[in-house]
């Protein structure tokens, strides 16, 4: 069992976005196992028996909302005492065509995939005395084209920007980074992809040979949290296994030969 005294959260206390799920599950199990109070937070309540652990905690909380997210930090640390990192993990999109969505929906998108990350993080900030540390869990849709998933793509890049002029901003006593994520398998990943077969074929798109997990990203926000990180502010984190092997090898006589 790898020890993870090195990152230093013992005693510290996290929330983290839409953490009762898929990879923000992923990053609550992880943060507890180092030692951390976590607050995950979702809008709907999640299924009995979800918790990793008795130092997890749900909080509902709409992070669409300014007032229920500055509601929800005032109770983290009226109950804890304190907070020490905020991962804004809360997002995602349904594939629609860009042509013909509706305004409200695109709008919507935005508003979880890059407002609500300025809400929790204006919040963490006012409460984070010097050590704070916020992490955004990004996309590689923020890269490249993100056909079908446009308003994503580009909230996700916005998230880019968000993250490093809070850095400044907020610095000396917050650091603040963002990972870009590529492809993670989780419990929906299957349906996604169209079952075993289909998740197969993606993988071996991926120059590592496979979907990347949750403890994956988990464990760089572990790190970027940790004193290990205490220079590091202001840059983002490519999680991807590599990245996507670019379309034109596959043009060329003999392929990548």
């Amino acid at each position: 069992m790898t020890d993870l005294s090195v990152f230093g959260l013992a005693g510290k206390v996290a929330l983290v976005t839409g953490g009762t799920s898929g990879i923000g599950l992923g990053i609550t199990a992880r943060l507890a196992e180092a030692g951390a109070t976590v607050v995950a937070c979702s809008r709907r309540e999640p299924a009995p028996g979800w918790e990793p652990g008795t130092k997890v905690h749900w909080k509902a909380c709409n992070v669409r909302e300014p007032e229920a997210v500055n509601a929800l930090v005032d109770e983290i640390v009226a109950e804890h005492g304190r907070l020490d990192l905020a991962v804004n993990n809360a997002g995602g999109s349904p594939p629609v065509d860009a042509a013909t969505v509706s305004p409200r929906f695109s709008a919507s998108i935005i508003d979880l995939n890059l407002t609500a990350s300025l809400h929790v993080s204006q919040a963490a900030n006012r409460v984070m005395s010097d050590g704070g540390c916020i992490v955004n869990i990004g996309s590689v849709a923020a890269l490249r084209p993100a056909p079908t998933t446009a308003a994503y793509g580009a909230a996700k890049a916005g998230m880019l920007s968000l993250g490093r002029s809070l850095a400044v901003e907020f610095a000396p006593g917050v650091r603040v980074n963002t990972l870009s994520v590529g492809m993670v398998q989780t419990e929906k990943t299957d349906a996604h992809y169209g079952g075993a077969e289909g998740v197969a074929a993606v993988a071996a798109t991926v120059p590592l040979g496979r979907l990347a997990t949750a403890l994956d990203v988990a464990n760089a926000v572990l790190f970027l949290a940790s004193p290990l990180a205490s220079y590091i502010t202001g840059t983002h984190l490519e999680i991807h296994g590599g990245g996507e092997r670019p379309a034109f090898l596959d043009a060329l006589p003999g392929g990548t030969e």
